[in-house]
């Protein structure tokens, strides 16, 4: 079976994570108005997790590119829209649809300053599929 290995009695999968940590976008992503007009500062990170195939570490083909994670997330961080859980939403299911190996998606937005008057350093959203 693919990723799993025989430890002495009992079988195991060895687990791949690719993470995007904190990648940093200026994005028209808010509730009010006057926040899609001026946009924010956000960061964004992902991790999936996929069986290893250590047979060939040096091919791209048996991991994921996280240069592709990047891609993907600075699409959906383009377009002015309300929610976080929106932009979270829309990252995790298109990695789904090109990640079709993916046992675990996580992806986190963390928005900077968010505009409410109280003294805070950031908000943040998280969504995390569980393949069953």
């Amino acid at each position: 079976m693919f990723g799993t290995i025989s430890l002495g009695l009992c079988m195991a999968t060895i687990l791949q994570t690719v993470s995007l940590k904190e990648a940093r976008f200026y994005a028209p992503i808010g509730y009010y108005e006057e926040e899609q007009a001026l946009g924010n500062e956000f960061f964004v990170s992902i991790d999936v997790c996929f069986p290893f195939l250590n047979a060939e570490t040096e091919n791209l083909k048996n991991t994921l590119n996280y240069e592709e994670l990047y891609q993907i997330t600075a699409s959906v961080m383009q377009p002015k829209r309300k929610l976080l859980e929106s932009a979270a939403s829309e990252i995790l299911d298109q990695i789904r649809e090109n990640v079709s190996h993916a046992v675990t998606i996580e992806v986190v937005i963390r928005k900077s300053n968010p505009p409410f008057g109280g003294d805070l350093s950031c908000s943040q959203v998280s969504l995390k599929y569980f393949k069953d």
